[in-house]
């Protein structure tokens, strides 16, 4: 069993930046591929960004792409994301997601099993 841990989140300016924190525990997250998503009010849940297992290929999502960087230290179990530039149409809440099973891709948003309990972010104009 994993848990997932998020922190970083706020209330910012448009033009601002936010750097999301993911700590897992229980469990190493080494071998997993993570990745964050966002749901604002009224909205589905969606994929922002995801990363393999090895940090070496990501994801991100066209809304975000270019303003967005998702990382990981493995070492310390941890997955990052960085946003800058951000934008109204950014505000949501933010949860950091593993996969069940490892050595994926993260691009996938079905096979992803393990959650936290998110992390708001507010972004005014």
């Amino acid at each position: 069993q994993v848990q997932l841990v998020e922190s970083g989140g706020g209330l910012v300016q448009a033009g601002d930046s936010l750097r999301l924190f993911c700590v897992a525990s229980g469990r190493t997250i080494s071998i997993c591929a993570m990745g964050w998503f966002r749901q604002a009010p009224g909205k589905e849940r969606e994929l922002v960004a995801a990363i393999n297992w090895s940090g070496t290929s990501s994801y991100y999502a066209d809304s975000v792409k270019g303003r967005f960087t998702i990382s990981r230290d493995n070492a310390k179990n941890t997955v990052y994301l960085q946003m800058n530039s951000l934008k109204p149409e950014d505000t949501a809440d933010y949860y950091c997601a593993s996969e069940r099973a490892p050595y994926g891709m993260g691009r996938r948003p079905d096979l992803y099993g393990y959650w936290g309990q998110g992390t708001q972010v507010t972004v005014s104009s």
